[in-house]
């Protein structure tokens, strides 16, 4: 596997692959990799010749006062997984790589469309360094396809609307969630909670399995349904963030006539930020 940090020497290995007419797969992600990730390089294989995964902590996604600078950071064991999991070039940029004339000054983009709502509100300008850095990892690696886990199902939605906004010729491929054997689902912030946080934590996916019985069962107010289920997390040790139910396209407020719904949820415990969704076929 190839370990790469710079622009240049990422140039030069794509376009020998591509001189060879190999198709690329790419993995953006933060770091700290878990079977979730893993389980994206090993569906990136099925899709191109050659799997890319990038490894970049984008501080423009992070506001004040969040966890950017203790955000879990593990490249040495990165590299590792990447080797034994199959992956050709693990591209892990600088942030002058990536933002060459500083992050204050850097060009960004916007998507004015589902980034409002949900974790858009509770972190203000997150989709905004979220797209920015997904457009230069594009513009570096110009891939065939792209992988992102479904768990961020608005981050999903997000990217899949500025590749088909900005005619990117890039397929978007969202992975499935992948769980613990509790259900809860995986993710590089699960290393915040403790002993007794941990076992609380599956209870995000239970509120959500429940909320998605009622839907099933023909239940339709949803405004009561939602709040059923924030106060479950509640009384489960959780703070809420947020608990929607959303139409899975466009994440509008759904009608009687969707056939497919999706249940969001944010929630903190302990310093832990955790989301999950489920989506529901009525």
């Amino acid at each position: 596997m190839h370990f790469i940090d710079t622009a240049d020497a990422l140039r030069q290995q794509l376009d020998d692959w591509r001189h060879h007419d190999e198709h690329i797969a790419l993995v953006p992600t933060m770091g700290s990799l878990h079977d979730g990730h893993m389980s994206l390089v090993s569906s990136a294989r099925e899709h191109a010749e050659r799997v890319v995964v990038s490894v970049f902590v984008n501080p423009t996604q992070f506001a004040a006062g969040e966890d950017f600078d203790a955000y879990p950071r593990a490249l040495e064991k990165d590299k590792l997984r990447l080797q034994r999991g199959g992956a050709d070039l693990m591209f892990a940029p600088g942030v002058n790589t990536m933002y060459p004339f500083g992050v204050d000054t850097a060009t960004t983009v916007s998507v004015p469309v589902m980034t409002d709502s949900f974790c858009g509100a509770s972190r203000p300008g997150h989709f905004d360094g979220v797209a920015s850095a997904v457009i230069r990892l594009f513009s570096l690696v110009q891939p065939d396809v792209a992988l992102f886990g479904q768990k961020d199902f608005q981050q999903l939605l997000i990217i899949r609307r500025l590749v088909e906004d900005l005619n990117l010729p890039v397929e978007i491929v969202g992975g499935e969630t992948i769980r613990e054997d509790d259900g809860l689902a995986l993710s590089s912030r699960n290393q915040y909670l403790g002993t007794e946080e941990r076992a609380i934590a599956p209870a995000l996916y239970a509120a959500l399995q429940a909320l998605a019985q009622d839907l099933q069962a023909g239940k339709r107010n949803f405004a009561e349904l939602e709040q059923h289920a924030t106060q479950s997390l509640e009384d489960s040790g959780f703070v809420p963030e947020y608990v929607g139910i959303r139409r899975t396209e466009n994440l509008e407020l759904p009608d009687r006539d969707n056939d497919e719904l999706v249940i969001l949820a944010a929630a903190r415990l302990g310093k832990a930020r955790l989301i999950d969704n489920v989506v529901v076929h009525i």
